[in-house]
């Protein structure tokens, strides 16, 4: 499977206050979020050469409504913390891209109630509408978010490439345990220098002056 420019899209999952900022939840709360931090940043360079490239770019959201009632069985059984400390509810500043995260007032942003990005959003009509074939892969968490939306992709028979730099996790074990996962059946794990280059490969290069 190699990546190539055409029929391909750059989706960042969940870069959120919550996750990536020292004021959002997660921080507060005593989670180290160093390594979701540094994602931003790498991720901003992916979202600068997908633009250069003409790749469509796209963002996720994890977003509960301030009671919880969309939470269903992760909020009610299997993370009640979340509704304790507040997380991710959408009335709240917790719930929105993170500083660094420099959407496009034209990239669109699904919202989602559960890991998968698929699950209850419009995410893959807009890539079929597009008739994108290949997802580029980055964000958080890796073993969350990131895994469960691969997983998704790849078994609608999406080609998808997870970029090992620009995904974060809490735990370095599950980190890597993600990456074998989603490596072993589901998409390939590659690093931002291939997906550049293959992005900068498809591209036309501009008329020289006065031709």
């Amino acid at each position: 499977m190699k990546l190539v420019r055409n029929a391909c899209a750059l989706l960042l999952v969940d870069l959120q206050r919550a996750f990536c900022d020292d004021r959002g939840s997660m921080a507060a709360h005593g989670q180290d979020i160093g390594r979701l931090r540094r994602v931003v940043y790498v991720s901003h360079r992916l979202v600068d050469a997908a633009r250069k490239a003409g790749v469509p770019v796209a963002w996720t959201r994890m977003v509960f409504r301030a009671d919880y009632a969309d939470g269903g069985v992760f909020v009610r059984e299997l993370r009640p913390d979340f509704a304790r400390i507040g997380a991710l509810r959408g009335d709240t500043p917790d719930a929105d891209l993170a500083p660094g995260a420099d959407r496009d007032e034209d990239e669109p942003v699904f919202d989602h109630t559960r890991f998968s990005a698929l699950v209850g959003t419009h995410l893959e009509d807009w890539l079929r509408a597009a008739s994108i074939d290949t997802v580029v892969v980055a964000g958080v968490t890796t073993s969350m978010a990131v895994e469960s939306t691969v997983r998704d992709l790849g078994q609608r028979d999406f080609k998808v490439f997870v970029v090992r730099e620009a995904c974060g996790d809490f735990d370095d074990a599950a980190h890597e345990a993600a990456f074998a996962a989603m490596g072993a059946g589901f998409a390939r794990v590659i690093g931002e220098g291939e997906v550049t280059a293959a992005w900068s490969a498809g591209r036309r290069a501009p008329p020289r002056s006065g031709t």
